[in-house]
């Protein structure tokens, strides 16, 4: 069995399951509700608040479906009971980040200020403290979109390997070159 696919999935306090005849899967919860359409192949069993995912044979296929539609409705779960969050920086001299509602206003050392309009299911907080990174917060339940957006928002200024300028995800680790050296005479 797929060592994904075969773990259970306990359903949290408020939490909602409900798969309808055309095997759509529905999961509601305090943050909100997501939606996933599930191969006619795999069936989803609730017993007593926890969520099982079956597959029929050992097939390939079936095999790499049952683990992709365990995660993918863990993640829902999560999403709906706690959610997510993706914090990026700004780094750079001059670089700003501002907001107003869900439009994000970046200022990236282009000829021209960013305006990038995010979805309404995404929360959005922007930080500037004085000797720091202008800060990027986001917050929403679900996983796919906040990470689709992250990435946009990324592509707009990624980090070059040299100073390090542009937007990075918090704690992620870039592979700096040294650039050029003095030549010898």
């Amino acid at each position: 069995m797929s060592r994904i696919g075969k773990l259970p999935i306990t359903l949290p306090a408020g939490v909602q399951v409900n798969v309808s005849e055309n095997n759509i899967v529905t999961v509601s919860g305090p943050k909100g509700e997501l939606k996933q359409p599930v191969n006619s192949d795999i069936t989803i069993r609730i017993d007593a608040g926890t969520l099982y995912v079956e597959r029929p044979t050992d097939q390939k296929r079936h095999k790499a479906l049952h683990g992709l539609y365990r995660a993918l409705i863990n993640n829902m779960v999560v999403g709906v009971s706690t959610g997510y969050k993706v914090v990026q920086e700004v780094v750079g001299v001059g670089y700003k980040a501002a907001n107003e509602g869900n439009i994000l206003e970046l200022s990236l050392g282009y000829s021209h200020t960013i305006f990038f309009e995010l979805p309404s299911e995404i929360k959005l907080q922007t930080v500037t403290e004085r000797g720091k990174s202008p800060t990027i917060i986001m917050e929403s339940h679900d996983k796919q979109l906040l990470g689709q957006v992250a990435a946009k928002i990324r592509s707009l200024r990624e980090p070059e390997p040299y100073k390090g300028k542009g937007i990075r995800f918090m704690g992620e680790v870039l592979r700096r070159k040294a650039g050029k050296t003095a030549g010898s005479k």
